[in-house]
């Protein structure tokens, strides 16, 4: 099982980089109006929010088990949240 350091840092990489993504994106399409990538970028910071306040979750049955949730939680947000980017027009 990975350590709680590097599930926090997975989480921090995959949610910099989308917001990163997002940011290159209005770059590049300065002329485009930015509601809909600033949205996926406030959602991508309540993802964090969230999943960073799961991972330091005291009580837990099975540490295992609550931390490989988390990681395909993350998977499965960040796989919903770059589909948001590609589908930016």
């Amino acid at each position: 099982m990975a350590n709680k350091r590097d599930l926090k840092k997975d989480i921090n990489y995959v949610l910099g980089d989308i917001i990163e993504a997002v940011y290159v994106w209005e770059y590049a399409n300065t002329d485009k109006d930015t509601k809909e990538s600033s949205a996926i970028v406030d959602e991508a910071i309540d993802t964090f929010d969230e999943l960073i306040a799961k991972v330091n979750a005291k009580p837990v049955d099975s540490a295992k088990a609550h931390f490989k949730a988390i990681k395909n939680e993350l998977e499965s947000k960040g796989n919903e949240l770059i589909e948001k980017i590609n589908k930016l027009s």
